[in-house]
């Protein structure tokens, strides 16, 4: 099928495309490359340079290239950033995400593939977090990709619009080739961090938060490498035949994971010690995520093919250890 990946040019949807590609698919890509790279995207790719809430320019790209599915992954999503400056994440998470689903309603693509997230479940009342636990965000970001979900709920009924929903828990990792991977500014995800430290890009790392109910009282995360994140992504495809059909799906390895764990799994696979300075707790960041994921496996066939921490670790060094500068070292 023809795929329109709106956020194609960014971290999770450059490795989606890839894996479309391997899929037999033909992806098309819109990126603003505000925090997307034109390289993170093969030149062969039918590349579009422009705003999600563009709807004169979606609606061409959606007609131009005959398109029959969306998969949107062009969210702000830093949960920091979305506590301190809220109007940003409304206005693109929310605000151009309406404007994207009212061109395809007018192009008549009623097939949706959306990024949210396990920030949608808040504080959870039970872990493992399967799908059908309360959700009450406790950020703004959480909040914005909540208000898409009851969006599409409610679209499904009125216009037939058929969508799976994707509540995935840290994205991590790169592709298994070393090829492309995170490449983020500012960069605040643990694993890159670390490994900036290791690398000597940046004289420490800030630990945020060490006096959590945990075992060593820091963040209990479940990182899901990113291809297999895709995969999943292009799994639900034949199941959005189904006029009005809803799908919602947690993503995740189901293995809690410390970040003082995934300090050390960098300084395993990097043969150096990462500094750390033990700061405050950051706003809105849980004690504990961790997903069952039993549903997408059962009704998707989906399968974890890095399931541990170090397996997901060592393609984020392949790439990072290659690419110091990212996509400027390309």
């Amino acid at each position: 099928m023809n795929v329109l990946v709106v956020g194609g040019a960014g971290y999770i949807g450059s490795h989606c495309v890839r894996q479309l590609i391997a899929a037999g698919h033909r992806p098309v890509v819109l990126d603003n490359l505000v925090y997307g790279h034109r390289d993170a995207v093969a030149p062969t790719v039918p590349f579009y340079e422009g705003n999600l809430g563009d709807q004169a320019l979606v609606g061409r790209v959606l007609r131009d290239e005959h398109i029959a599915v969306v998969m949107h992954f062009a969210a702000f999503c830093y949960v920091g950033e979305s506590v301190t400056d809220p109007l940003k994440y409304y206005f693109n998470n929310v605000g151009a995400t309406l404007h994207l689903l009212q061109a395809m309603l007018a192009a008549g693509v009623n097939k949706f593939v959306f990024s949210s997230t396990c920030a949608t479940f808040g504080i959870p009342t039970t872990l493992p977090i399967h799908e059908n636990l309360p959700q009450a965000p406790i950020n703004p970001y959480g909040q914005t990709k909540l208000d898409i979900e009851h969006v599409l709920k409610s679209l499904a009924v009125a216009h037939g619009l058929s969508f799976a929903a994707f509540r995935y828990f840290n994205a991590a990792g790169a592709s298994a080739d070393g090829s492309i991977g995170e490449d983020h500014t500012p960069e605040t995800h643990l694993i890159p961090v670390a490994i900036d430290v290791a690398t000597g890009k940046r004289p420490h790392l800030e630990l945020f938060g060490t006096d959590y109910p945990t075992p060593d009282g820091t963040c209990l995360r479940d990182y899901v490498h990113v291809d297999d994140l895709s995969r999943a992504h292009i799994a639900v495809f034949d199941r959005l035949a189904v006029r009005g059909a809803q799908y919602f799906y947690n993503l995740g390895t189901g293995t809690p994971t410390s970040n003082r764990a995934v300090i050390r799994a960098v300084e395993k696979v990097a043969g150096r010690a990462v500094k750390v300075i033990e700061s405050p707790r950051r706003a809105g960041d849980p004690p504990a995520l961790f997903a069952d994921s039993s549903k997408a496996q059962r009704e998707l066939g989906w399968k974890v093919r890095f399931p541990d921490i170090d397996a997901i670790v060592a393609t984020a060094w392949r790439w990072h250890s290659a690419h110091p500068r990212g996509f400027n070292d390309r």
